[in-house]
């Protein structure tokens, strides 16, 4: 059991910094802002360490808590706040305006809002936003419930007190259902910036719009009832563009054109062809992020062998002025304006709850202190030891591994161990936080693995993509030899090795469990896609076909049918007929409102085990359990009360129009108890005071 109270945690957003105030966040979680028991709260520009005063408190809205706060963002001139809520953990939003002066909200609702982001204009008169077409009038639908495709995204403009129906339809592309879009203004105000996303991939098309040019700015384009009038800057999905800053028509983009690993380009819109370099790709890290800040500087992140490295850059010429000193861990948020010479920025690591830091740029040499930390009272850092090893997967590739243990274990492979990985979607895990993961490694003595295995973003784009289609089982050999390897080296045995995943992490363990039966003492699998044959049917699963493939074309049948969790489970006692095999205890988890990874992926996977091993036969060796657990008012990510809710795993977006690369999974006391407990229990783990 957990000990009560154990590792009580506040969480704090990175600062954002607007025309009066200041705003960020503080709640109940450790590594996002957008969760159940976090509050916006705002402190006067002249008083930054100042009594913070609450804007937002998320927690009063539903009785049981299950609406959480999605996104949300202050126009320019600091009177207006607009925010996304989601009810019962599902992808679908409603997006509500609020007066900051008075807390006043505002009468219109904007519904059927999914993958989006909130940009205002800098005329402070509404913002762009992303939407779905209503569904057809007499259709009762229990949003987050549904399984049909999710088409026909649009882009619109709303302005602030008007009606939903008076909003103006921006962009659209009928010929392309699948399209995504998303939208931003630049830092001047003057250009409207329009990403569009058709899958996963780190691939966008980019598209302008010079609002100065519009003759009667976009209350024009109601009269004229026609969609923005913009210039394709990029027609294609070659690679990634994002824009980090302009001088007028002189446009900074971060790109992975000819650069897996990223690099910084420069181009003027009025000699579109001519692009140049302003920092070249990287031979080894993978340049993360990079941000305009105090006038003619940037803020840029780097991976570096999956630990972050932040530097000072000149903007104009590239060339490093200060690398900050931080520790090994996770930057989790950077908060930059240009023209502030102040930023901020947010780190944590398997052993740092959560910090953010201030940093002043005013003088030669950085300013860097802490503004605001988390402290965990009992917990001691220098109780645990942290160490990184690579290890060769089956075709010689070097994966990395963190191994996060109490200090001075007995490698004589006693101990229970928990192995955690993704390797998908270009997506990285760094060292992060987690507070029920810290109980388990001081209370139970477990080894806390995680796993960068190819398929992830840990080394750029290449990584990913030796990770993906027609190389898909790289992922699950990688998570195989990392598992052998904590055997051999003595951290743990197979009958106390247990592994975890979800989302794309949830197909990892169907397929590994599927593989390798015996070499795992237990597997937990949340959200899984586990119908690799049918999983583009559903709600947003069409976008995954760039990681995955689609079984609609033979090739990639091909691939998908090799190791879909559904569709390849068989009885280990038949196929090893002299060894004494079965599955490990498996617990499939779900929700009744995920609609990102909709639940029938785990139910059908729950009872084709549940048949194929056990029911079907009238003695089955099968005795290990196979069982599955599915919360109610809950979704993929968000909508879990506070109360409940223990810790959050997740991964940032990379880049703020690329919505659909965001995967959240938020775990809760009442599931960490059952699901941990299954584990202690299948492990024979005990509790250590």
């Amino acid at each position: 059991m957990m000990s009560e109270g154990s590792y009580l945690i506040k969480s704090l957003s990175c600062l954002i910094t607007h025309a009066m105030i200041h705003l960020f966040g503080e709640g109940a979680s450790t590594s996002t802002p957008i969760t159940p028991g976090f509050k916006l709260k705002t402190c006067s520009m002249c008083s930054l360490d100042g009594e913070p005063e609450v804007l937002l408190d998320p927690n009063t809205l539903s009785e049981d808590g299950t609406v959480a706060l999605s996104t949300y963002s202050v126009s320019e001139d600091a009177k207006y706040l607009a925010y996304a809520l989601s009810t019962s953990g599902s992808d679908w939003v409603t997006i509500k305006v609020m007066r900051v002066e008075d807390k006043k909200v505002e009468q219109e609702t904007l519904s059927w809002v999914k993958f989006s982001g909130i940009s205002w204009t800098h005329d402070n008169k509404g913002f762009f936003y992303s939407r779905y077409p209503a569904p057809k009038e007499g259709e009762d639908i229990d949003a987050g419930t549904e399984t049909n495709a999710n088409l026909y995204h649009e882009l619109y403009y709303h302005f602030v007190g008007t009606d939903q129906s008076k909003d103006i339809l921006c962009w659209k592309d009928s010929e392309n259902p699948k399209y995504l879009f998303g939208a931003s203004v630049t830092d001047d105000g003057k250009y409207a910036l329009i990403y569009i996303d058709e899958g996963c991939d780190p691939v966008n098309k980019f598209y302008y719009c010079d609002m100065s040019a519009l003759p009667n700015g976009l209350e024009g384009l109601r009269a004229k009832n026609g969609l923005l009038p913009v210039v394709k800057l990029v027609d294609t999905f070659e690679a990634q563009y994002h824009v980090i800053a302009n001088d007028d028509t002189v446009f900074t983009l971060l790109t992975n054109k000819d650069a897996p690993k990223y690099k910084l380009v420069r181009v003027d819109l009025k000699e579109p062809t001519v692009w140049t370099d302003v920092i070249k790709e990287s031979e080894k890290d993978v340049l993360e992020s990079a941000s305009a800040v105090n006038g003619t500087q940037m803020i840029v992140s780097y991976l570096s062998d999956v630990k972050y490295v932040l530097q000072i850059r000149d903007l104009k010429s590239g060339s490093l002025v200060h690398q900050l000193p931080i520790d090994i861990g996770s930057v989790t948020g950077i908060s930059a304006r240009r023209e502030d010479s102040t930023i901020f920025f947010g780190f944590t690591s398997f052993v740092t709850p959560g910090v953010i830091y201030q940093c002043n740029l005013d003088n030669e040499v950085p300013d860097m202190k802490v503004f605001r930390e988390i402290t965990v009272p009992g917990f001691e850092r220098s109780d645990f030891h942290v160490d990184q090893v690579f290890i060769p997967s089956k075709d010689g590739t070097q994966i990395p591994i963190f191994v996060v243990a109490r200090n001075n274990i007995i490698l004589d492979g006693s101990h229970p161990c928990l192995l955690y990985g993704y390797g998908g979607f270009n997506i990285s895990l760094t060292p992060t936080f987690s507070v029920s993961r810290m109980v388990l490694t001081r209370h139970l003595g477990v080894v806390y693995c995680l796993a960068n295995i190819r398929g992830g973003g840990e080394y750029g784009e290449e990584w990913h993509k030796a990770g993906s289609l027609s190389k898909k089982q790289n992922c699950f050999d990688d998570f195989i030899s990392a598992g052998e390897y904590l055997v051999s080296a003595g951290y743990t045995q197979p009958s106390k090795l247990c592994i975890e995943g979800g989302s794309n992490g949830g197909l990892l363990i169907g397929a590994c469990i599927n593989q390798r039966p015996d070499l795992f003492g237990c597997a937990l699998a949340h959200v899984g896609v586990m119908d690799m044959l049918r999983f583009h049917k559903f709600t947003i699963g069409h976008a995954w076909t760039s990681d995955y493939g689609c079984s609609d074309k033979e090739e990639e049948f091909r691939w998908l049918i090799k190791y879909s969790p559904l569709h390849n489970v068989r009885r280990p006692w038949e196929q090893h007929p002299n060894q004494s095999q079965q599955y490990p205890p498996t617990m499939l988890l779900t929700a009744d409102h995920d609609d990102r990874v909709v639940p029938l992926h785990s139910l059908k996977l729950l009872a084709t085990l549940q048949y194929v091993l056990i029911t079907s036969l009238e003695k089955s060796p099968q005795i290990n359990p196979i069982i599955g657990r599915i919360e109610c008012k809950a979704g993929h990510g968000a909508g879990r009360p506070t109360q409940k809710m223990v810790n959050i795993y997740y991964v940032c977006i990379k880049y703020e129009c690329h919505f659909i690369n965001t995967w959240v999974f938020l775990l809760q006391i009442d599931e960490a108890a059952d699901r941990f407990s299954f584990m202690a229990k299948m492990l024979g783990a005990s509790w250590i005071e």
